[in-house]
């Protein structure tokens, strides 16, 4: 069992950086891969990046590679987010979530923090 609790929202100018981050409960965070997704206004919660538990192994979703970074601190059972070239498009509740390793379900969820880019 791990809880998530998402920090690092807010409102910032287009063009501008965020860093979120979501710390985990527990001792045992190494044994999860961990994962950013996001859910505009009107819109599905998708995919934006992951990062395996090592930190070994990153993904992102094509419209964030290069302007994201994932990144993990396994000893402070933290996981970041850092987003910079900031879009009007990338406004969404953003979301961290884990899944144990060798699973495919993102089994558990933090509550989110909103990111708003204005143009």
């Amino acid at each position: 069992q791990v809880q998530l609790v998402e920090s690092g929202g807010g409102l910032v100018q287009a063009g501008g950086s965020l860093r979120l981050s979501c710390a985990a409960s527990g001792r045992t965070f190494s044994s999860y891969d961990m994962g950013w997704f996001r859910q505009a206004p009107g819109k599905e919660r998708k995919f934006v990046a992951a990062i395996s538990w090592s930190g070994g192994k990153t993904t992102y979703v094509a419209s964030v590679s290069g302007r994201f970074t994932v990144s993990r601190d396994n000893a402070k059972n933290t996981v970041f987010l850092q987003m910079n070239s900031l879009e009007p498009e990338d406004t969404a509740v953003y979301y961290c979530a884990a899944r144990t390793v060798g699973t495919v379900e993102w089994g558990y969820w933090g509550q989110g923090t909103q990111v708003t880019v204005s143009s």
